[in-house]
């Protein structure tokens, strides 16, 4: 693979085929990202008071959570046109199709759950968990890019690319947010030693992530649009004023060090089912690309012929066939 730039993208989106099944560097991403959180929140379970079981509880709501966030938000904002007539195809993640502003959402959402069972402080666990949340945009980041999905605006600076099935050399958008995501979390673990207001770190998190984020995306193409603007500029600003307003209404609470203290969970160190679920749930991630589900057939078919009679990709098989 040539290093030269401006650079050709010439890598294959897919890391291989196991009994018609694709796995992709995407989905990678999602599985590295998972066994990043797991092991983090081992690292800190002491602190928010969580033995194995509970850990396991966790990580396994935290992956369901930004599963079904990322997928949601990704039908609801971006592809709904294309859903609305095929329903029966929103559940299947295998197609493609997630959004990084439902990541967020659904992991936040997992994580209220979890503190409503098991009566844990949400905006503590939220303070903590912001650093392996940001690692996993970080890396769904890359994964895009691995697979040369999300397009820049086409441009001439030495750095810019030539994706596969596309016109011209573009900004490597994704790298640009894929980096940004990686430099908060120094950030994050500087604002964390100096003893904030309990949930000023989530509210950091979520204002850097999106406010950030809104100069990057002025260099990338938008299908759709919401409420006047790109549908991730809306997005974007809407997250923005979510986390200024976490900021701000925390600002009155205690701080981190002088708020409540975790105890420590007795539900003791089985852990019985909880393991082969996640390692289940790492193991699903891999069959995820990362492109918009009505354009993996148009971006991938032709490149991988073997996707054309694959029985697990019975849309992409028909919709293959027809462009031919």
């Amino acid at each position: 693979m040539s290093l030269a730039l401006p650079y050709v993208h010439s890598i294959d989106p897919i890391i291989g085929t196991i009994f018609g099944v694709h796995l992709w560097w995407y989905g990678l991403s999602y599985t590295l990202g998972f066994i990043n959180a797991r092991t983090f929140i081992t690292r800190r379970a002491a602190e928010l008071g969580l033995d194995r079981r509970r850990v396991y509880d966790l990580c396994i709501l935290i992956s369901i959570g930004v599963l079904i966030g990322g997928r949601v938000v990704e039908v609801i904002f971006y592809e709904w046109p294309f859903y609305a007539d095929q329903l029966h195809l929103i559940p299947a993640f295998w197609l493609g199709g997630m959004a990084s502003h439902g990541l967020l959402l659904g992991g936040l959402a997992a994580v209220w759950i979890f503190c409503r069972l098991y009566d844990k402080p949400f905006l503590m666990m939220t303070d903590v968990l912001s650093i392996p949340a940001t690692f996993i945009l970080g890396m769904g980041r890359i994964g895009n890019f691995i697979d040369g999905q999300i397009l820049g605006s086409v441009t001439d600076v030495p750095w810019a690319v030539k994706f596969p099935d596309a016109e011209g050399f573009r900004h490597p958008v994704v790298l640009y947010d894929g980096i940004k995501n990686l430099l908060i979390i120094p950030v994050l673990l500087l604002a964390g030693r100096r003893n904030p207001p309990r949930g000023f770190v989530t509210g950091l998190f979520l204002f850097l992530y999106a406010f950030l984020r809104i100069p990057v995306d002025v260099f990338r193409e938008y299908p759709t649009s919401l409420l006047g603007l790109a549908t991730g500029q809306a997005l974007n600003i809407a997250l923005s004023v979510i986390g200024l307003a976490v900021m701000t209404a925390v600002c009155g609470l205690p701080r981190a060090s002088d708020g409540d203290v975790c105890e420590a969970s007795r539900a003791g160190s089985k852990i019985g089912w909880r393991k082969p679920v996640f390692v289940s749930i790492l193991v699903f991630c891999l069959i995820i690309p990362s492109d918009w589900t009505q354009d993996v057939p148009e971006r991938y078919g032709a490149r991988h012929p073997g996707l054309i009679h694959s029985p697990v990709y019975p849309r992409i098989s028909t919709e293959v066939t027809k462009a031919e």
